[in-house]
């Protein structure tokens, strides 16, 4: 298999991030449930204490995932045409665009916090100065409601990959697969 995507197929790099990132979003879609509906235990603080970081690490990969993608833009499998087409590309655009925002905020009212942030064993951010109000004020307002608008948005995606697999039957879940 090619590292790169060619014209009839996803290359292993774009699908290990495809992938990777898919398990790690609901990882942290579970573990959000799990602590809405258990409260407060110690499975969900133990589980929770892992957002922060794995929100970072989906931040990164998304970065990485669309630098890749714009890379190989030329060599990606071609869309449907016409309006089909156009709805996957804006849809495409929106999952990438909330894949970087959703985290972009977080990371915005951490530092606006004046906490320390440390994931992984490295200091992402140094903490210790004055609280920033827009900064928390930002990440609190957004953060949360497009996180669900991208779970929504997940859905969709699953749910049209399940549309081309099955009543279309275009081979297009094979080429991420």
């Amino acid at each position: 298999m090619s590292l790169m995507d060619n014209g009839l197929k996803y290359g292993l790099v774009t699908r290990i991030l495809h992938w990777g990132i898919a398990l790690l979003l609901l990882w942290q879609v579970g573990a959000v449930i799990a602590g809405e509906v258990l409260g407060e235990t110690p499975f969900t603080d133990a589980i929770g204490s892992t957002h922060k970081p794995v929100g970072l690490l989906l931040f990164v990969l998304a970065v990485v995932r669309a630098v890749w993608g714009l890379l190989n833009l030329s060599r990606r499998p071609r869309a449907h045409t016409g309006l089909i087409g156009k709805m996957a590309v804006a849809g495409h655009l929106a999952l990438y665009g909330l894949l970087l925002f959703v985290p972009s905020v977080a990371l915005i009212r951490q530092y606006g916090s004046g906490r320390p942030f440390d994931a992984f064993g490295l200091t992402i951010m140094q903490g210790g100065h004055e609280k920033i109000e827009w900064m928390t004020k930002l990440g609190g307002d957004f953060h949360g409601e497009f996180a669900w608008v991208l779970v929504a948005m997940i859905v969709l995606h699953l749910g049209m990959a399940l549309v081309h697999q099955f009543v279309w039957k275009d081979g297009t879940l094979k080429r991420i697969a």
